[in-house]
């Protein structure tokens, strides 16, 4: 019997796919913000189009690394089974040579177009999010954590692509995306609770069950909205930030502790992960309006 080859595809819509396009927009919001802080009121729009560009190839680069080394896991979670590498649409080899090809252009562009700084903090991401949390989350709890180290630097690759230099400023920032990302993966982990088991990735809920999750949802938010009043009073950001982000931050708190009453675990879940986005998306919009020169 002859095999059938695999049906190959080379359409742009699968590579865009293996790329997680909602991942780079989503980091890329947080870069912009970063970029924005740093520039105080001197904004210089096209190193702004050049960060975006270079480092959004370089998460491309890290998503597609990501599904590769995923590839075997993806076949068994419902929300992942129709990617590309599982369907076959596009080979390992491929995938690989894209991943490769991406990773240079975004390196080019950062190295040319930005600073060596900008160009090492980024590079420090990509190789923490693929070499480190890609392999690690299926063999421990404190994958998620992990992770929120790699989503917390696009917001100081902007701030360094503007200022060439790590201050306050760019930490207060690395930590309030840590802070905020774990709420946030939490909840999605709660919702997405039986892909992972299917997957065997030791996500907390299933770990240590849903009320100890809850319970470091709650803590890791209010100590995100601590950490993100810190812009205003050491003196980065003006009053109108710190509205916004005590707003935002007590919101999403107070949605956090009804988490401990609620009936339904997975709709509760769902609206932790609509507001975290809406916070996120809030306090970046925010700071461009509220930087201090």
């Amino acid at each position: 019997m002859t095999q059938t080859a695999p049906p190959y595809s080379y359409s742009a819509k699968n590579y865009s796919l293996l790329t997680k396009p909602g991942i780079i927009m989503g980091n890329l919001v947080t870069t912009a913000g970063g970029f924005a802080l740093a520039s105080k009121g001197n904004f210089s729009f096209l190193l702004f189009l050049a960060t975006l560009l270079g480092l959004g190839l370089i998460i491309a680069s890290s998503c597609v690394c990501n599904n590769l080394i995923d590839r075997t896991s993806d076949k068994k979670m419902k929300r992942t089974q129709n990617r590309p590498l599982v369907t076959g649409a596009i080979s390992t080899r491929s995938a690989a040579y894209f991943a490769v090809g991406l990773g240079i252009a975004g390196t080019v562009a950062l190295a040319l177009l930005t600073n060596l700084l900008t160009l090492f903090i980024a590079l420090f991401g990509f190789v923490v999010y693929v070499t480190i949390y890609s392999f690690s989350k299926y063999h421990t709890v404190h994958g998620t954590l992990i992770g929120s180290v790699a989503g917390a630097v696009p917001p100081v690759v902007g701030y360094c692509a503007a200022s060439n230099h790590l201050d306050l400023g760019a930490y207060i920032l690395f930590a309030m995306i840590v802070l905020w990302q774990m709420p946030h993966f939490f909840a999605i982990a709660i919702y997405r609770k039986s892909d992972y088991d299917a997957a065997s990735i030791p996500v907390v809920p299933l770990v240590r069950g849903i009320k100890n999750t809850k319970i470091q949802m709650v803590l890791y938010t209010i100590a995100f909205t601590a950490v993100s009043l810190q812009l205003t009073i050491f003196h980065y950001t003006g009053l109108a930030y710190l509205i916004v982000a005590a707003f935002l931050g007590l919101t999403w708190l107070a949605l956090a502790i009804t988490g401990f009453t609620t009936q339904d675990d997975n709709k509760w879940a769902r609206k932790m992960f609509i507001f975290s986005l809406i916070t996120i998306m809030g306090l970046s919009i925010t700071i461009p309006f509220s930087v201090l020169s």
